[in-house]
């Protein structure tokens, strides 16, 4: 897992400009103006393996469109719940799901079990902690129509095909659980799964 580098950065945003409908979302998120937003995890590993690893990618499919925000100002679940529907006024036919990583402390052991979360202190150290490397990758769109990329843990197993558990914040027990649920062989029947 090698640190960003220039030629996929490069691979990464030709991909996604030459996608029509992302790029359509990644206007409607910088356009409606939410703190620090950027949009990312399953949406473009679906991208990147389903051009590259699957069948094609079809934005029919797309359970949602995560979109991280970072608004250490408002740490209320009615904070997601605005930014949402504001997305959804954009584009009502995404499903949207946006959520403030200044706030995961405040919710995340309640839903997923464990000890406390130590507060995240920016969208770069929220994303490093997804549950796995190749989906621990988030882009926005620039003011001049320039895509930014955030990969704290590198670019290598998206573009590569690898399905590999980010041991940061997700239990073995949980990483597999996941592995059980997305099914990565039978979505993408080339990606390399390494076995949590």
């Amino acid at each position: 897992m090698s640190s960003t580098g220039s030629r996929s950065s490069d691979t990464l945003s030709a991909l996604v400009r030459a996608n029509g409908w992302l790029m359509r979302v990644l206007a409607a998120v910088r356009d409606a103006s939410v703190p620090d937003a950027w949009v990312g995890a399953g949406v473009l590993r679906d991208l990147v393996w389903g051009g590259r690893f699957g069948a094609g990618f079809d934005a029919t499919l797309v359970r949602d469109v995560d979109v991280p925000f970072f608004d250490p100002s408002d740490l209320t679940r009615a904070n997601d719940d605005r930014v949402t529907a504001r997305l959804g006024e954009r584009l009502p036919e995404v499903p949207w799901e946006a959520k403030n990583q200044a706030a995961v402390h405040t919710w995340y052991p309640a839903k997923f079990g464990g000890g406390p979360v130590e507060p995240l202190r920016s969208i770069r150290d929220a994303v490093g902690t997804w549950p796995e490397t190749a989906t621990a990758v988030v882009v926005r769109l620039n003011a001049d129509d320039g895509i930014e990329i955030c990969a704290p843990l590198g670019l290598d197993d998206l573009l590569d095909g690898v399905w590999r558990r980010n041991p940061r914040r997700v239990s073995v027990e949980a990483s597999r659980a996941r592995l059980d649920r997305h099914r990565p062989h039978e979505r993408w029947p080339r990606v390399t799964v390494v076995p949590p």
